[in-house]
């Protein structure tokens, strides 16, 4: 913990950290916008009658789960290769998934080796690269700092539904696929050669035992693991319901491209609220806000108008988990330690990112399917809730731990 405080006062709250924020931006507009435009390819496949929902969530599934999966040993991978390396590897293996991809559309089986497995590593690699490096530069911005990263990761969500969705029009899934990666190499290679650590990150175990000891860390972990089950439901599920309720498939790009996009502004308003009100209570306003809207608004959401309200405040709210998750590690357990603590909270998420929208796939088709109207969509929305209510439920009891008031920005 000492070196983490020592590492903290010497931050220079900008510099080369404006540079590492930009590259970070760059390299989140890729890989968070690959996992969350995959709706869009999910729509065309089921579709074209090639697989079913629930097994096509399972290939986009893949992906993010492999942050979690991989969290642990990156973050030990990272501190031998450094940030540098660890950017290109991960960018090149993204970009090549995608290539690759585009030559197994007609394979379940190459799909999930490709864009689920290839994509997969390299998206755990640019996550860590990103999540944890520029907190090395910020103490007082490092709320700002991390929502202007992840902002580059809703914007590029929000770019890439349209261009998916006119790529799949005119050219077909599989050069959809190819051209998105030669998209990612020739903009994220030099954006991730920009990436440098303002220090070394600290030697380190795999996993720092004595932290499941601080009811903090245990109460945030907690946190995550419920909580990211819920997040992907709405981005992979979007272009169906908007399928369901007769609207074309440009509409359901559109949506998706709004809920990214709002995303990004809650990426980044999370960002300014995590240094003006808290990181914690930023971290519970996000999951109450995404509860409320997967509740109330989304099973309401018959017609366009109420479904754009929905995109709008759920969007919002999903952002600012990813962005401010990040900040309550580095904030409550130090810059120093920010690799291992993050590794071993993301470690945690592997269940959420695998199974949370799957799940609400199985629910789907055991409630009638995705041709039957959206009355068989409540469901899985209402699983999605539930699990949100949860975790808003545990960010509430952690922020309180920590202050009972929430005069105090904490």
């Amino acid at each position: 913990m000492h070196a983490s405080l020592l590492a903290d006062s010497e931050v220079p709250d900008g510099g080369y950290g404006w540079v590492v924020v930009f590259s970070g931006a760059v390299i989140t507009w890729w890989f968070v916008g690959a996992a969350y435009t995959w709706g869009v390819m999910q729509a065309a496949l089921v579709e074209q009658k090639k697989y079913p929902p629930a097994t096509l969530a399972f290939v986009g599934s893949l992906v993010p789960a492999m942050i979690a999966i991989l969290a642990i040993p990156n973050a030990t991978l990272i501190r031998k290769l450094g940030a540098r390396t660890t950017g290109l590897t991960g960018i090149f293996l993204l970009g090549l998934g995608s290539i690759l991809a585009g030559f197994a559309v007609d394979s379940i089986l190459g799909l999930f080796m490709t864009w689920g497995l290839i994509c997969g590593i390299g998206t755990s690699l640019c996550f860590m690269t990103a999540s944890i490096t520029p907190a090395q530069y910020f103490k007082a911005k490092r709320g700002v700092a991390n929502g202007i990263v992840y902002a580059g990761g809703g914007l590029g969500g929000t770019a890439m539904s349209f261009i998916l969705n006119a790529l799949i029009k005119n050219v077909g899934i599989p050069w959809a696929f190819r051209i998105f990666g030669f998209m990612i190499l020739s903009t994220g290679l030099p954006a991730a050669w920009l990436m440098k650590e303002r220090v070394p990150i600290r030697k380190t175990q795999f996993v720092e035992w004595k932290l499941f000891k601080d009811v903090r860390f245990l109460l945030v972990f907690a946190v995550g693991v419920i909580g990211t089950f819920p997040l992907f439901v709405p981005p992979f599920f979007l272009p169906l319901y908007s399928n369901s309720l007769g609207l074309s498939s440009a509409a359901g790009a559109g949506l998706l491209a709004a809920f990214n996009f709002c995303s990004a502004i809650g990426r980044l308003g999370s960002g300014f609220a995590c240094d003006k009100l808290g990181s914690l209570t930023t971290l519970f306003l996000t999951l109450l806000l995404s509860a409320l809207s997967l509740m109330v608004m989304w099973p309401l959401s018959s017609s366009l108008g109420p479904l754009v309200a929905f995109v709008i405040i759920n969007g919002m709210a999903n952002g600012g988990f990813f962005s401010t998750m990040p900040t309550v590690v580095g904030n409550v357990f130090g810059s120093a330690r920010v690799g291992v603590a993050m590794g071993m909270i993301v470690s945690g998420w592997i269940g959420g990112y695998l199974m949370g929208a799957p799940i609400a796939g199985y629910i789907l088709d055991a409630a009638g399917g995705e041709n039957a109207g959206i009355g068989p969509y409540r469901p899985a929305i209402f699983y999605a809730g539930s699990m949100a209510i949860i975790a808003t439920v545990l960010s509430a009891i952690v922020r309180l731990r920590v202050d009972r008031s929430f005069k105090k920005m904490v």
